[in-house]
């Protein structure tokens, strides 16, 4: 069996390492992006984000007239020592806290925490009580240093969900699949070389492209490259087999293609490649704790802006597993060999 699997295996490396086009592509299009978006929008948020600490997700304008204030967007916190790291990296403006003692936390060091403190201060100058001011220091995160995780994650997903969808719809569909069904290999056995060599293909792109705007833009890297790799490695074949559910049974390329860009768009808008979901409603949250994506961006960010631990990314790991277990028996049961 083991020799099988390596014999697909191969046999998969090598058609993708000879198309030298889809192979460039690969290589070039997370680059390009990433340099792109950071010298356009690296400089700087558009917008004023200020933090209320309270409970609950509602922000009550009542409460203070500051949360009345045009331009501001105010998102809610439960966790202090969340907030507070947001602030002390630039991440979040300002943090409010209103009801029998308000007081602010503030980063001395950001501009925009000093306008957002003025309109603060002006906003409750004649009605609202005496505010508490608390500073707290940081390093800014840069947009390359927020960006750098979405732009690898969504190359991965692609090529995860279309490397793997797309190419075995067209194997089904010029009757590559129905001679291998010929031979001894088993459904198990195809599927198990197809994750393998994908996983492969994929780490190995995406590690080169990590390390080489890592050195070139010194982003930053707080936590374990081994973390970092774990998260890389099981949100790969999360994304691989999910690729394997939508290729199971389709006949069509065209069909397929449109599958896999139903099931790829969301997950780009929604799992935090290019902005955060912090502010955004609770039910496109839970929505969005539904794609792999998601626990894969959450947990690499993690690890490189916040140094999270292994243990601090297990649970996200648990659910990527899970998932993973969930879209493999569904494509290993419902997997077809030929177009009929």
């Amino acid at each position: 069996m083991f020799g099988r699997i390596v014999a697909i295996f191969k046999a998969r490396n090598r058609e993708f390492l000879r198309d030298r086009s889809t192979l460039a592509w690969n290589l070039m299009l997370p680059v390009m992006l990433m340099f792109g978006l950071s010298f356009a929008f690296g400089n700087d948020r558009d917008a004023y984000t200020v933090g209320v600490l309270q409970s609950g997700d509602a922000i009550h304008t009542e409460d203070h007239a500051f949360l009345d204030t045009r331009y501001i967007h105010f998102v809610p916190y439960e966790n202090l020592d969340l907030a507070l790291q947001r602030v002390s990296r630039h991440q979040l403006d300002l943090l409010v806290e209103f009801g029998d003692h308000p007081r602010y936390w503030v980063n001395p060091t950001s501009s925009k925490g000093y306008f957002a403190e003025i309109a603060l201060l002006q906003a409750g100058a004649s009605t609202a009580p005496m505010i508490d001011k608390e500073q707290i220091t940081g390093e800014a995160i840069s947009y390359a240093d927020w960006l750098l995780p979405g732009i690898l994650g969504m190359n991965m997903m692609f090529s995860c969900l279309f490397g793997v969808g797309y190419v075995v719809v067209r194997y089904r569909k010029n009757g590559f699949l129905k001679r291998l069904r010929a031979t001894p290999l088993t459904a198990f056995e195809f599927i198990a070389a197809q994750i393998a060599s994908r996983m492969v293909l994929v780490l190995t792109i995406t590690t080169f492209i990590y390390t080489g705007t890592h050195l070139l833009l010194d982003t930053r890297m707080e936590g374990s490259y081994f973390t970092l790799f774990l998260v890389a490695a099981v949100g790969a074949i999360s994304l691989i087999s999910l690729g394997l559910v939508v290729s199971a049974r389709v006949t069509s390329e065209e069909l397929a293609g449109g599958l896999l860009n139903f099931v790829s768009w969301p997950m780009m808008l929604l799992s935090g490649v290019w902005f955060s979901l912090e502010g955004a409603g609770t039910a496109v949250r839970h929505a969005a704790n539904l794609f792999p994506l998601t626990h894969i961006l959450r947990s690499a960010r993690a690890v490189m802006l916040d140094g999270a631990t292994l243990t601090d990314v297990g649970p996200a790991l648990l659910a990527l597993t899970a998932m993973s277990a969930i879209f493999l028996a569904i494509g290993a049961k419902v997997f077809r060999w030929g177009q009929y």
